[in-house]
Order: C-alpha cells, then sequence, then structure tokens
C-alpha cells in the first residue's frame, strides 16, 4: 500500500511537472519548442535506453545460454563462484530486470540529454567554407563530429559494459575458470563470445583512430589552438597508421572464434599496445622535440596564421578596420570650437552609480524598486537622439510587517511606469532632470501602458486577473489624491485588475491542484480570491523567459527597457555560439565578459562553456505587460542560427519584421564587445611571425576609479576622426601588456544600423606618450587643484564621499580626449543617502581641466570660449551664467577657504594638537564657504553642510578629518 501511494505522489509531481510545462509554452506561443525538445528527449531516450539493453543484456542472455552443460562440473569451478551462482540463480530474472531497468534510466537520460547535439546534426546547414586542412566543410566539424563522438562513446560503453557483464555470467555458470598454475581455462563459446567483443571494441578503436585525424584541428598541442606542424607531419599519419593496425587487431580477435588457444588475442593485444606507444605517442614526441622546438617560429608560421584567420573569422573581428592615429598631445582654442557641435550631447550621468538616486527621487513608495545597474538607450531631445539613463519602477517586496501569502502573490504583483533622464542635463542641486518620471507618468513619452508585470525583479508568481465587475484587489499605484470610481481613497491605493493576455489560465480546479502541487501552497486551492478568470503569471524574468523558449541560444546579460509603439518592451540580445569552428581559439565566455561591472554588481552570469565562435544572431523581446516574447532573425545569414530554424521552424521571424519603433532602440550587444576586445588583444596582430613573438599583444586595462578587475566599455554618443556625424557607440581601451599607456581605442556603431557592423581600431604608436585610463585616473587625483578643490566638496569633517563615474576616452581634437564626471554623496550610513553630480574633470595631453561643466573644463583645458548655449550644472540654475564682478569675490573666498583648511590641518598636526587655533581654523572655514554659497546662490554652509564646533573632539591619533586623495567608487 505503502509503494502504491509513493508511486501515486511520484506520478503526480511528474505529471504535474510536465503538464505545466506545456501550459507555460502554449500560453506564449511556443508549444512547438516544448513538443519538440519533449518528442526529441523521448525518443532520444527510448532508443538509447533499448539500443544499451540490447547490446548489453544480449551478450549477458548469449553468455547464460552457452554456459556448460554440467557447470562448475567441467572445470570443478572455484567454490567461490558456486556459492554465488547457487545464491543468484532463484533470483535471476529479477536481478536481470532490475539490472537492465537501472542501465536503461542512466542511460536514456544520458542519452536524452543530447538532444542538442542529435538535433544539430540532422538539420545541419553548410557553411560554404571548407577548413584549411583537409577541405572539407566547416558544418562537418561543427555539426557532425560531436555527433560522431556522441555515437562512438555510446557504442564504446555499451560494449566495455558488455564484456563485463558477459565476462561475469561465463565466470558463475563455468564458462572459464581461473586457475594457478595452470592460469584461465575457458570452454569454445565464452572464448569466442569474448574474443568477437573484444574485436568489436578493436574495431570501435580503429573508427576512434580515424575520427581523430579531424579531430586535430582542435589540438592544442602547438603554439595556437589546432593543428600544428607536429599534428600534421607526425599524428595525423600515425592516426591513420594506428586506424589500419587496429582494424587488424579486430581481425586477429575475430580469428579467435575458430581458432583455440590464447595467442592470437595476445598477439593482436600486444601489437595493439606497442602500436600505440611508439606510433602514437613516442614518434609525435620526437617530432615535437628534434624538428619544431628548434625551429619553431619557422615550422609553425603556417599553423599559427591559420589559426589567427580562423578565430578573426570565428568571433567577427575579421572585418575590423584598424587605422594609425597619431595622438596630439596639445590642441588650442581653434579645437575647441571645431569640436565644440559635441559637447551639449555628451554623456555625463553613470548608470552604475544613479541607482541610490532614482531609488530617493522616483521610487514614490517603499515597495518600488529600481535595479543597481541602470541602462542606456536613445530618447529625443530637443530634437536629436541623446544617451539617456533609463529605467522602469519595478515592484519589491511588501512592507515590513505586511508580508502574507495574500499580499506577496495576489496585491503586490506589478511595477509601475518607466523613468528616463537625459545622460547630459542635471538640475542646480545636480540631480538627473527625468524626461520621465512620476506616477502615473509624466513626460516626453506620450501615453503608454506604464504596468510593469515581467521583469528582472518580478515576484516568482502571481494570481491576477478577474471578472470587469469583480472585486479589484491588484495594486496599481499609491494615491495622489485625485477622485475617480476606479480610486479608493480610504484605502491610499488605486487598484486594479490584469486585462492581459500574459500568464496561464487557472480558472478550473484541475489547474489549480497542478499548481498547488507545482509550488507546494495549498492557497491555490483554497483561496476565494482565485476565479474563473485568473491568471498565473511566473518565469518572468526577460532573461528566463527568452531561455526557456529558445534553449539553443546563449543570452547577453544586460536586457533593458524601452517603450516601444506604446508598450515597455525588454530588449535582450541573444547569441549562437559553438566549441568546434577548427583552428579557431577556445576560451571560456564567462572570461571573455567578465569585468568590473559584472563583478561588483552580480548580474546573472553566462555559461562557463568554451566557445569558440559567435555570432549576435538574434534580437529578442519581452512584452513587460502580456510577457508576449518575440525572436528576430538578426544575422540571417548564420549557419548555426540557420540549423535551429529547421529544428525549430518558425520560432524566429525575419528581421524584416522589426518595426522602426523597434529598430531605433536596438543596440550593439555589450557581451559580444567584450568577447571580440579580449581577442583583439591579441588577434589584433594579423602576421604569423610577430604573432609568435608576441611582444605587440594588449590587454584591457583595469578599471581606473578600483584598480580591480577590467574596465567595462562605455555606450556614448561621439564622433570617430574622418566622420562627419555624431553616432551612438560602444567604446573600449587598449593599453599595451607591460605598460598602462594608451596602445588602441576601440569603438562600433552601436545603433544596430546594420547586423554586423566593423569595429573601429584607433591604433597609437607604440612610442605614444598618450595616457591610458589607469593613468588618466592618477592625473587627476594627484593634480594639486583638483585635490584641494575636492577636499572642500568632501566638508570640513570628512562628512561627504567623492565618487568618480565613468571615465569616457574620446577622439577630440585629433587626441584622446579623457572626460569624468564627480559625484558627492553623504559618508553617514543612510538609507536616504544618493549620489549628485558636481564637477567635472577632464585631460588632455598633460593638462587636466575641473570645472562645474564640461564646457568649463574644456575652456580651461584649451582656452578660449566653447561657443554653446550656457549649460545647466549643478552648482548654477539653468541659464545663470556667473556675472564677471562676482569673479574676484569668488577668487577672495576660495582664498580664504584654502587658508582656512590649511590652517586646520597645521593645528591639528601640532603635538599636542592646538584646539583653539583648530577651532578658530574652522570658524574662519565656515565663514568662507557661507561666503561662496551666497556668492552662487546656494545654501548658507550652516545648513547646507554644518561644519564642526570648534570643541569638536578629533580622532586620537590626532589626523586631519579630511583626505587630500579623493575616495572612489568602482564605474560603470
Amino acid at each position: 500500500m505503502l509503494i502504491a501511494v509513493v508511486a501515486i505522489v511520484v506520478l503526480l509531481l511528474v505529471f504535474s511537472g510536465i503538464y505545466t510545462d506545456y501550459l507555460w509554452y502554449d500560453s506564449v506561443n511556443f508549444s512547438s519548442v516544448f513538443s519538440t525538445m519533449l518528442l526529441t528527449q523521448v525518443v532520444l531516450f527510448v532508443v538509447g535506453a533499448a539500443l544499451m539493453i540490447a547490446i548489453v543484456g544480449g551478450n549477458m542472455v548469449l553468455a547464460h545460454r552457452t554456459r556448460p552443460m554440467f557447470g562448475p562440473g567441467m572445470f570443478g569451478a572455484p567454490q567461490g563462484a558456486d556459492r554465488y551462482r547457487v545464491a543468484l540463480d532463484p533470483h535471476r530474472r529479477l536481478v536481470f530486470l532490475v539490472g537492465m531497468g537501472v542501465l536503461a534510466l542512466f542511460t536514456g537520460s544520458s542519452t536524452a540529454g543530447l538532444w542538442r547535439t542529435w538535433l544539430q546534426f540532422v538539420n545541419r546547414t553548410p557553411f560554404n567554407e571548407k577548413d584549411a586542412q583537409f577541405g572539407l566543410d566547416l558544418s562537418f566539424f561543427v555539426f557532425t563530429i560531436p555527433f560522431l563522438r556522441m555515437l562512438l562513446n555510446f557504442l564504446f560503453t555499451a560494449v566495455v559494459l558488455s564484456i563485463i557483464a558477459a565476462t561475469v555470467v561465463h565466470y558463475l555458470y563455468g564458462g572459464f575458470r581461473i586457475s594457478s598454475p595452470g592460469g584461465v581455462h575457458a570452454t569454445r563459446a565464452a572464448r569466442a563470445h569474448l574474443s568477437v567483443l573484444l574485436g568489436v571494441f578493436v574495431l570501435l578503436k580503429a573508427a576512434a583512430y580515424w575520427l581523430d585525424r579531424y579531430s586535430l584541428v582542435f589540438s592544442d598541442r602547438g603554439k595556437t589552438f589546432g593543428a600544428s606542424y607536429t599534428d600534421v607531419h607526425a599524428v595525423l599519419p600515425a592516426k591513420g597508421i594506428l586506424a589500419v593496425i587496429s582494424l587488424i587487431c579486430a581481425l586477429i580477435f575475430f580469428a579467435g572464434v575458430i581458432r583455440p588457444g590464447g595467442m592470437f588475442p595476445g598477439v593482436a593485444f600486444g601489437l595493439l599496445v606497442l602500436s600505440a606507444v611508439l606510433i602514437g605517442t613516442v614518434y609525435p614526441s620526437l617530432v615535437e622535440q628534434f624538428q619544431v622546438k628548434p625551429n619553431q617560429q619557422s615550422k609553425e608560421q603556417a599553423y599559427i596564421q591559420r589559426n589567427i584567420d580562423a578565430t578573426r573569422k570565428a568571433y567577427g573581428v575579421d572585418t575590423a578596420k584598424v587605422t594609425e592615429y597619431s595622438a596630439k598631445t596639445d590642441a588650442d582654442a581653434s579645437v575647441l570650437q571645431t569640436e565644440a557641435s559635441a559637447i551639449p550631447g555628451m554623456r555625463l550621468l553613470d548608470p552604475s552609480l544613479l541607482s541610490p538616486t532614482f531609488q530617493q527621487k522616483q521610487q514614490i513608495k517603499g515597495y518600488y524598486q529600481f535595479p543597481e545597474q541602470l541602462d542606456i538607450d536613445r530618447y529625443p531631445v530637443d530634437g536629436k537622439p541623446r544617451d539617456t539613463v533609463v529605467a522602469v519602477r519595478e515592484i519589491g517586496r511588501p512592507p515590513d510587517g505586511q508580508r502574507n501569502w495574500i499580499n506577496d502573490h495576489l496585491v503586490y504583483t506589478h511595477g509601475f511606469g518607466f523613468v528616463a533622464a537625459p545622460g547630459n542635463k542635471v538640475d542646480s542641486s545636480g540631480l538627473p532632470e527625468f524626461s520621465e518620471r512620476d506616477i502615473p507618468p509624466v513626460g516626453d513619452l506620450g501615453d503608454y501602458e506604464p504596468r510593469v508585470y515581467f521583469g528582472e525583479n518580478s515576484p516568482d508568481y502571481s494570481i491576477v486577473g478577474g471578472p470587469e465587475s469583480g472585486k479589484k484587489i491588484e495594486l496599481d499605484y499609491p494615491q495622489q489624491g485625485q477622485s475617480g470610481a476606479d480610486q479608493q481613497n480610504t484605502t491610499g491605493q488605486v487598484n486594479s485588475t490584469y486585462e492581459g493576455k500574459g500568464g496561464v489560465s487557472v480558472g478550473n480546479f484541475f489547474r489549480r491542484l497542478l499548481y498547488a502541487v507545482k509550488y507546494g501552497e495549498t492557497n491555490l486551492l483554497l483561496n476565494s480570491n482565485i476565479n474563473s478568470e485568473s491568471r498565473i503569471l511566473y518565469n518572468r524574468e526577460p532573461v528566463e523567459r527568452i531561455q526557456q523558449v529558445a534553449p539553443f541560444l546563449t543570452l547577453d546579460r544586460d536586457p533593458y527597457p524601452a517603450v516601444v509603439n506604446g508598450r515597455i518592451v525588454w530588449i535582450v540580445d541573444a547569441y549562437t555560439t559553438s566549441d568546434s569552428y577548427p583552428y579557431s581559439e577556445r576560451k571560456s565566455l564567462e572570461s571573455l565578459t567578465t569585468d568590473v561591472q559584472s563583478s561588483r554588481l552580480g548580474v546573472p552570469q553566462v555559461p562557463r562553456d568554451e566557445v569558440n565562435y559567435i555570432r549576435n544572431s538574434v534580437k529578442a523581446t519581452v512584452d513587460a505587460y502580456d510577457g508576449t516574447v518575440t525572436l528576430y532573425a538578426w544575422d540571417e545569414s548564420d549557419p548555426v542560427l540557420k540549423t535551429w530554424e529547421k529544428a525549430f521552424g518558425g520560432v524566429v521571424k525575419p528581421a524584416s519584421q522589426i518595426s522602426q519603433a523597434l529598430r531605433a532602440h536596438l543596440r550593439y550587444p555589450a557581451d559580444l564587445f567584450k568577447a571580440q576586445r579580449e581577442i583583439l588583444t591579441s588577434y589584433h596582430v594579423t602576421d604569423a611571425n610577430a604573432f609568435f613573438g608576441g611582444q605587440d599583444f594588449w590587454k584591457v586595462p583595469e578599471d581606473p576609479a578600483t584598480g580591480k578587475s577590467k574596465q567595462p566599455p562605455y555606450y556614448v554618443t561621439m564622433k570617430m576622426p574622418g566622420s562627419e556625424t555624431e553616432r551612438f557607440s560602444l567604446t573600449t581601451t587598449f593599453v599595451p601588456n607591460q605598460r598602462q599607456n594608451m596602445a588602441a581605442f576601440m569603438a562600433v556603431d552601436a545603433t544596430a544600423a546594420t547586423p554586423n557592423p566593423s569595429l573601429e581600431i584607433l591604433q597609437l604608436p607604440s612610442t605614444t606618450a598618450v595616457q591610458g585610463p589607469p593613468q588618466a585616473q592618477n592625473l587627476f587625483e594627484s593634480n594639486p587643484t583638483v585635490s584641494e578643490r575636492l577636499n572642500l566638496l568632501r566638508g570640513t569633517a570628512g562628512a561627504t564621499d567623492v565618487l568618480y563615474g565613468n571615465l569616457l576616452t574620446l577622439p577630440f581634437g585629433n587626441g584622446l580626449l579623457y572626460v569624468e564626471p564627480v559625484y558627492i554623496q553623504p559618508r553617514a550610513e543612510s538609507s536616504g543617502k544618493y549620489p549628485t553630480l558636481r564637477k567635472v574633470l577632464v585631460l588632455f595631453g598633460e593638462k587636466v581641466g575641473f570645472g562645474d561643466n564640461l564646457s568649463g573644463a574644456l575652456e580651461q583645458v584649451f582656452g578660449g570660449t566653447v561657443a554653446t548655449p550656457p549649460e545647466q550644472t549643478p552648482d548654477q540654475p539653468p541659464g545663470q551664467v556667473t556675472p564677471p564682478e562676482n569673479s574676484s569675490a569668488l577668487t577672495s573666498a576660495l582664498g580664504q577657504a584654502q587658508r582656512a583648511y590649511e590652517d586646520s590641518q597645521k593645528a591639528l598636526s601640532s603635538n599636542p594638537p592646538d584646539w583653539k587655533a583648530y577651532g578658530d581654523a574652522q570658524t574662519a572655514l565656515k565663514k568662507a564657504l557661507d561666503d561662496l554659497a551666497k556668492l552662487k546662490g546656494g545654501t548658507p554652509a550652516s545648513t547646507a553642510s554644518p561644519a564642526p564646533s570648534a570643541s569638536a573632539s578629533p580622532s586620537a591619533s590626532g589626523s586631519p578629518p579630511a583626505s587630500a586623495t579623493p575616495s572612489s567608487t568602482p564605474s560603470g
């Protein structure tokens, strides 16, 4: 009875899992993906299990049927084997069936897990390109070899298990015995049976040796990945010879069927081992040691070149345009005027720092939240597309003390609204000027559906929907003092009922029961708010949702939201990958794409599998309201994508169906760009001899603000040298392997105007004196003027932290310009603190500019005046320009503040500290800061940033409360 109950429970769990998966796929109109995967896995499970049982079980049955007529009497079987046989024989059938069942389960599961390999093989698409060694189409290596390996591994396993099983049965039933000193005595049937099995094993070994010849294109023996000189001139012929020898040895084993004795099998085994050692191992080692290593550069040159060409092609960097760029390190005001048109659109807001600012200014209520890493997109500002920091206001968890099943899954179901801020605008307080904000939404984007039921932080599942006349229990947004039929003033919130088509209907008892089993939650059966119109939403994260419907794709880790045709949609870049592209360098996708931003924010991890081919073949979207998933073929020429389209017909739409509104928000994917820049650290060198020396290799610089990991690439609108117009670009820098000066600057058109835009590299001379990002950061921090002014920003007691934003590198004035925003944030631990933009740092050559805005900082570096309208700056209200007559007063106040600061430090450094002098200096500093605030129209220091009293106790060490070196934060 207990076994029956357990079986029913297990079956119910399995059935609920499979059926609810089907319901989910059907709800997103991808049921064909579910059926194709399920059918393929079931067929592979059945075929694999059946073949394994047939081979292993058949050999066990054959061994049992060919047992000696009188069993142990023939040889006087050992007592041990006799005892085992006597104990086992009564339960022989049960043991056999259980053993075969376990074998079938493990084999079937293993085989079913290889469904991708099978589907790629049966739907393979030619590359119409041939490999450099064998002249075969690349599809043979990408699709066919993995399948043949899978087949050989299966047969090897089956034959080895058959040999073990047959040996055990023959031994138990007297087919052979081991005695001393006579050795092994076997019946003719046992000898013949095992000889055939050993012959089949060696025959498979011959096939494996032959396949190994083609697998040499994946060798890592030489200087680079792919077949090396030794592989081609020693291993390749050795594998062919070993295949022939294995074939001969297999025939010798088969001869043991008709010729008794152990001489033939012994000779075959000895020949096989000896040839494998001498021909397969010793000979290639001798060639490598005495021919290749003394002359490796000349011997490997052709094979290194194959690796270079294949790697560049496989990672899509073969079309990269390299331009020699002799960057200037000095410029005059005329250069500034020439480049001034780009200044108003340059992004200063850093999406990796601004999440707390968005949280404090646009969270509205504590149960909403923004992601730690905001996104960059493009939206029109004053009629021109501008870099814009964007995010959606997602639902978090209910307020503290209000957590229960109803609130978690029926009330707090969705976020509300899209928030956007132009990257080049801040208000007088250094805060973003939001172009889309508030609840209900207000801004430039017009009417759109603001509810976010599918997002990066949505609840694991929610129950939504109901009849139009029914009670509305979903929190829509907090009450703002309006009145109306749908607004419940008594509750302080506006409630709603989901009207979308997303999710799975749970209007009947049977489905509610299945989901109650799936989630282990009885409330799904008992709660009265669940009605005939209710729907359950789950698998709600955009990346998770797309991965479910397209398991053959690798997804970018950074989905970003956009408002398209009146809906918020999540846009996700998807890749087709392979690790079987001939000669192309294999790299871990995780190592290729990890930088300080991904490691710091803990974004979802990409697979750690090695790849040596990648294409951004698909653009995917998820509707934030109804969860609709749409896949568009972006690189329609990709053979790997074509293969998957054959396997899953109709799930990927052609690129021609991408609307212009959506196309305006597509961008070049960050993870692909990271992988390509990592490859180009070495593979920008296209000459085999230079590549062998490696003296011109680059590296991605460490993040300047932290000195850790790699600096992330940045989206920014800029103009490349020789171009007449600005464009939205993705940029990065390179430094030499052993130095920190600039080696190259790389950018790509990120507007997604074409599927595969060419990477553009500005390569600086190796003798260049242009600073790399770490050196630029060091110049900023060591500049005396910058250090003094940052100390003033910190306040007299170091109550404020200085945070560095993203250090942008831009071609400017025939040189390279560094631009870095500087934020301040209260140091005290508080849930309400957030950074505000206060200053801008600029570096060109050796000249450092430090201004209230970008124009001012540029003028300090280049001289002259920027012929653009006054920018809105943190220290200056819109349209307000500092009057010339105030200039001397400002200079005087700054001087007084600096002297007061120096006096306070001197008082603290005396032994013992002079507390009276320290108090007098602090009073003078407070007065100077108040004067500065009045001159700039701000709040006096007494209210904006209180200074410590003269009697404030210093630290025990007597060290000054402020440091001359600004603190930093990782840039994004």
